[in-house]
């Protein structure tokens, strides 16, 4: 069955880095258009990243610009996300998402497809 498994999250200081990691199975991932989405404490849930299914399309949030890289891996059906120059303010749950919907997507409800999340934070 269809299934999105984040990996990557935990604990650093202010300035620190992390590379999320979301590995698909039960589908082709290479098919899909991926995005990032997360979810701070009492807050709704934003999009962070997208890239198209080839890889040749990429989109920020402006909040994150210049600090996070989004990367598939499609031979390893696998995506990631590099996270620097992290603050407090990116605390929250982090998801992978896949939809065949729009090449590159920011909207949360545009995903047809979710991991469970992983938890960043972002603490002294």
């Amino acid at each position: 069955q269809l299934q999105l498994v984040e990996s990557g999250g935990g604990l650093v200081q202010p300035g620190g880095s992390l590379r999320l990691s979301c590995a698909a199975s039960g589908f082709t991932l290479q098919d899909y258009n991926i995005g990032w989405i997360r979810q701070a404490p009492g807050k709704g849930r934003v999009g962070v990243s997208c890239i198209s299914a080839s890889g040749t399309i990429t989109n920020y949030v402006d909040s994150v610009k210049g600090r996070f890289t989004i990367s598939r891996d499609n031979a390893k059906n696998t995506m990631y996300l590099q996270m620097n120059s992290l603050k407090p303010e990116d605390t929250a749950i982090y998801y992978c998402a896949a939809t065949k919907k729009s090449i590159c997507e920011l909207t949360p409800s545009l995903y047809d497809y979710w991991g469970q999340g992983t938890q960043v934070t972002v603490s002294s």
